[in-house]
């Protein structure tokens, strides 16, 4: 059984004082004698007392606590965007309680009511793939709790958000299959309310367009942006009756189910069919071919985003406009979608 953890009371019932009396003994309060300090922090060390900072914080009208909720925590992206959140939060004095969504809109509903009622002091979200309305998020709003969007918002809602310029993405993917001789490029996709996947595809087309060639829906995939999502429309491309000769994926993880369906085809890579991905996840550089993708710098987006919600905090100004951090991709050329040239 669990010891139980040692309270000011316990000290104070040992030592035949008060609790308030022990209270200010341990923070050094004037009013205090020398003996009686020494007599508290003697006896709260030997019965390995912690102070209880959430308590005290809350008693002071703070809880020195931020709110994070992410769709999933698996893979490389979210973690390493958790990762940027704490490491920023942690050098300004704060702690970071984390929920995941699971991709679930009523998972989401519910790490909003847990964060608000743990009296977080801001609040960051990315989106949940379900997520299709506003209104649970109007009600953190409300209670004047600062709210921080990053990488996943609903297209039209106009809030605090740093993000990644997922066109800029799209375009550079794409232009870089044109550049290595690819004309049929065909494009994996996700939900279209999620500005995201939206964007990027936005991106997509511009490249093509800029090069003068038609945008054809049957080359655009429509899907959850997972690896089987990507093995199924890699299948339904092949059994076209002019398949691709690219493929731009929204996600790594399509990306790595079509190289899956690729490879069990006897079909090569790059040199039947080219291919990038987005995200750049750690699993990029193990694949066979290695895979071109777009990297998102995550741990930046989890930084910044946090160093957004602490001017808020800081400023306190509930009717501002609503501020925007937009980062650039970067592209990371591998041997996926090389027909010329060498990766750099």
């Amino acid at each position: 059984m669990a010891k139980k953890r040692a309270s000011i009371t316990d000290l104070a019932r040992e030592l035949h004082i008060s609790a308030s009396t022990v209270s200010r003994a341990l923070n050094g309060h004037p009013a205090i004698s020398e003996a009686t300090v020494k007599r508290v922090k003697a006896l709260a060390k030997e019965l390995g007392y912690q102070p209880n900072s959430l308590a005290s914080g809350l008693r002071r009208g703070r809880s020195n606590m931020l709110g994070v909720v992410v769709p999933h925590i698996d893979g490389h992206f979210f973690s390493q965007v958790v990762k940027g959140i704490e490491a920023a939060a942690s050098k300004a004095g704060y702690q970071v309680l984390i929920c995941q969504s699971n991709e679930d809109v009523e998972h989401e509903r519910a790490n909003l009511e847990t964060l608000m009622n743990a009296q977080v002091e801001g609040i960051m979200v990315s989106i949940s793939r379900t997520t299709r309305e506003t209104r649970h998020f109007e009600k953190v709003r409300k209670r004047d709790i600062p709210l921080v969007f990053f990488d996943r918002i609903l297209e039209g809602y106009d809030v605090n958000a740093v993000v990644l310029d997922d066109r800029a993405g799209g375009y550079r993917a794409t232009r870089h299959l044109l550049e290595q001789g690819y004309r049929r490029i065909a494009h994996f996709s996700g939900p279209q309310h999620l500005n995201i996947y939206k964007h990027r595809r936005q991106g997509y087309e511009e490249a093509l367009r800029e090069y003068n060639l038609p945008v054809r829906e049957e080359l655009i995939i429509m899907g959850d942006m997972k690896m089987e999502d990507g093995s199924a429309g890699m299948q339904q491309l092949l059994a076209l009756p002019e398949p691709p000769d690219a493929v731009f994926s929204g996600s790594d993880f399509s990306a790595a189910g079509a190289l899956e369906v690729l490879e069990a085809r006897g079909l090569r890579v790059p040199q039947d069919i080219g291919l990038v991905g987005f995200s750049n996840e750690l699993f990029s550089r193990l694949t066979a071919p290695q895979l071109t993708s777009i990297d998102q710098h995550c741990e930046l987006m989890g930084r910044s985003a946090t160093r957004l919600l602490l001017q808020l905090l800081d400023e306190r100004e509930p009717h501002a406009a609503p501020r925007h951090v937009v980062l650039q991709p970067d592209l990371f050329v591998r041997a996926s979608s090389l027909r010329t040239g060498l990766a750099g």
